[in-house]
């Protein structure tokens, strides 16, 4: 199928190549491949960064009023099922949002111009039907929650419109993307507790800051073909002192875990865990290599084991609380 061929253009970066032996092309009809494309099936460390947040937020209301597991001090498991599902949807239907919104500068940048979009795989007309297939089913799960939860799911709704356009007017797009991907830490609170409250807030600014971390690494990937069309991004905007601002935003993610689990009363072996996030944090900002696609794309993934290590903290910090 056009599109699933290997790319031979030099300039191209690591996440630009197809991979021949994923299961969207080994096993899926050639109709259907374009849009699990479209919806970044083959890379799932993005679903990964928008689900983790609200799980941590489930994990650290697990022995708050009001949640029906905190007898346990364990994450509700549907919930942890139903936030699994709603982040791989939803990331599908914003990737496409972002392709629609972005097809044309897509098409002048060496990683993103073989999508499916700027590609001809799929038309417009095609993409947003796509789109809303998928926020009806995003919505479906959404309406499974309490009403304060539905209430806050839709006021994320502005903060994931938005987000696309802010590279063009500003060098902190980044920050709109932290706002939206960590939504889920208020969600998830809101989901477990039918309300909120300093905890999830603190989470809430932790996981924003490890957004502006992490994705500013994945942003030294562009940022030669972002100057030359002229969108913006916080790796253009840093450039050599990205690896000082990058310490000061994983710190901070750090702090703010801190109070938000001390905030929750959270016991000590919480802590441990936060230590060995630390470390998985310094090593990463110690090991990338900024000139190098490769290296950032690897480094920016790698906080999928993050997301794993500080999960398991804070249900080790809530059950023994």
């Amino acid at each position: 199928m056009a599109g699933d061929e290997p790319i031979n253009d030099p300039h191209a970066v690591a996440d630009a190549e197809p991979l021949p032996n994923h299961w969207t092309v080994r096993y899926a009809p050639a109709w259907l491949r374009p849009y699990l494309r479209l919806a970044r099936m083959e890379r799932p460390i993005g679903a990964w960064l928008l689900l983790w947040p609200g799980w941590w937020a489930i994990a650290l209301a697990a022995s708050a009023p009001g949640s029906g597991w905190a007898w346990l001090g364990l994450p509700d498991p549907l919930l942890l099922a139903l936030f699994a599902l709603g982040a791989v949807v939803m990331r599908a239907a914003g990737c496409t949002y972002n392709d629609i919104i972005d097809r044309d500068y897509d098409a002048q940048v060496a990683r993103t111009r073989n999508r499916p979009l700027p590609s001809g795989q799929v038309t417009l007309v095609q993409a947003l039907a796509f789109m809303l297939l998928l926020s009806l089913i995003g919505a479906a799960i959404l309406l499974s929650f309490n009403t304060f939860a539905v209430g806050l799911g839709v006021a994320s709704l502005g903060l994931i419109a938005i987000y696309p356009f802010m590279k063009r007017v500003t060098y902190w797009p980044q920050i709109f993307l932290g706002l939206a991907f960590n939504w889920g830490a208020l969600l998830g609170w809101a989901a477990a507790t039918g309300g909120l409250s300093a905890a999830p807030v603190a989470l809430y600014a932790a996981g924003v800051f490890w957004t502006l971390g992490y994705d500013t690494i994945y942003a030294h990937q562009d940022k030669k073909d972002d100057a030359l069309i002229g969108v913006k991004s916080s790796a253009l905007k840093l450039g050599a002192a990205s690896r000082p601002w990058i310490s000061g935003f994983y710190a901070a993610t750090l702090g703010l875990l801190a109070l938000s689990n001390a905030l929750s009363n959270a016991a000590w072996p919480f802590y441990i865990g936060l230590g060995v996030a630390a470390l998985h944090l310094a090593r990463q900002v110690w090991r990338v290599d900024f000139d190098d696609p490769a290296s950032c794309l690897g480094v920016f993934r790698a906080n999928k084991w993050l997301g794993w290590i500080v999960f398991l903290a804070i249900i080790a910090g809530q059950v023994g609380a």
